[in-house]
């Protein structure tokens, strides 16, 4: 016994090492092996149904998969980088002396200036007011042309982990289930928790793309459009940057478009204030509230907080791919919470009411508030991403589900 327990622990140890090993090994490509997972995961309803449709050859089908998402995504997205870099640095370059023109220039602005308390004491200032939002507008213009630079310096990066991951994708859709279940195997986790876990993550994942990138991407173009419309120079990359700003509940792309108007309305431009407010404000603010429902329904079961925090902190961890992986470990991480308070919910201890004054006699909690809602005995047909289990595995047997 005593020898059959240090065999285990052995073998634990050198699992664990040689598996730091070999990930931290093939760290750089870690990134593009995980999207390569998640489009899998997205593409394999359509992937099987490629697959029917020309017989049964799977690896036929995971080629076109692969190939559509080539010139669907991967090739209009570069030349969209290409564009909103280009239009960056423009817009960053003339940024500085327009804000100067702008200021300096008597306009409508001017006449509010005037009603501003104490404005003529100010006054004798008001070059070296200017001459500071100058700087701070340059130090602005700078971050953003170095932020630029450094993702056109990683250009060749960019190209090579997309070749990975369309290499790592094409064999996740014609293997993947069988790697998904032994992923699941070798988890010491009951199967309903592995095939929560699993319908987590791609509920999130598909509502992260159809929520977040779908909508993000049609209020960026109408956005984009207003501006060119209105003729504010560097539309394509205003329009990326609102695109971007759309994850930011109640606000969204108002955060970009409603100081232009603004600006527009100070300097007299009724034309491209009206644009603004119709395309920016009322269609494309009524887009989220039109679309989001019922692209994404109830498929993250997350309060905008959690996705806000999990996409702001995606990004800064992530990148641009951190709108994507963000809501997704902030998903996980809720579910990892509930699925601990199911699992100890006999040694937590039940919480009473709140803010009960002294004079109130202690009452007996009802239920235990920080336990999970329960779960039910298994996963319907439609809910479980992954079928089988531990319980029902067997070698060589597959996944079934919408993981790829």
């Amino acid at each position: 016994m005593k020898s059959e327990l240090i065999n285990k622990g052995v073998l634990l140890v050198l699992v664990l090492l040689i598996s730091a090993l070999f990930l931290g090994m093939i760290r750089q490509f870690l990134m593009p092996i995980f999207m390569a997972g998640i489009f899998a995961a997205i593409l394999s309803p359509a992937h099987r149904w490629l697959s029917g449709k020309i017989g049964g050859r799977q690896n036929l089908a995971s080629i076109l998969v692969v190939i559509g998402i080539l010139l669907l995504v991967l090739i209009p997205l570069s030349l969209l980088i290409g564009v909103v870099v280009a239009q960056a640095i423009s817009v960053s370059q003339s940024v500085t002396p327009w804000v100067r023109s702008f200021i300096q220039e008597p306009t409508t602005l001017t006449a509010y200036l005037d009603n501003i308390p104490y404005y003529k004491q100010i006054l004798p200032y008001r070059d070296l007011i200017i001459e500071k939002a100058g700087q701070v507008v340059g130090n602005l213009s700078t971050f953003l042309i170095d932020s630029l630079s450094a993702v056109t310096k990683q250009t060749i990066s960019a190209v090579f982990g997309s070749v990975i991951m369309l290499y790592v994708m094409f064999y996740f859709l014609t293997m993947g289930e069988v790697l998904l279940t032994k992923i699941l195997y070798f988890l010491p986790l009951h199967d309903r928790d592995e095939q929560r876990l699993l319908h987590r993550f791609t509920s999130v994942t598909k509502a992260t793309l159809k929520g977040t990138l779908i909508i993000g991407a049609l209020q960026g173009s109408i956005c984009g459009s207003a501006f060119a419309l209105a003729g504010i120079q560097g539309p394509v990359f205003w329009g990326t940057v609102m695109a971007v700003t759309s994850i930011v509940p109640v606000f969204g792309t108002a955060i970009v478009w409603l100081p232009t108007l603004i600006i527009l309305a100070l300097k007299g431009e009724l034309l491209g204030v009206i644009i603004l407010a119709v395309l920016c404000g009322a269609v494309s603010g009524n887009l989220d509230n039109i679309l989001r429902p019922r692209l994404v329904g109830k498929d993250t079961e997350m309060h905008d907080l959690f996705v806000l925090f999990g996409t702001l902190g995606g990004i800064s961890l992530f990148g641009i791919l951190g709108i994507i992986i963000g809501p997704i470990v902030a998903a996980l991480f809720i579910t990892i919470w509930e699925l601990y308070g199911q699992t100890f919910a006999a040694y937590l201890p039940a919480v009473g009411p709140l803010f009960r004054t002294d004079n109130e006699p202690p009452e007996q909690p009802q239920a235990n508030l920080l336990a999970a809602p329960e779960e039910p005995a298994a996963c319907s047909e439609e809910e479980a991403p992954a079928g089988g289990g531990k319980e029902n595995m067997r070698p060589g047997d597959g996944a079934s589900g919408d993981a790829g």
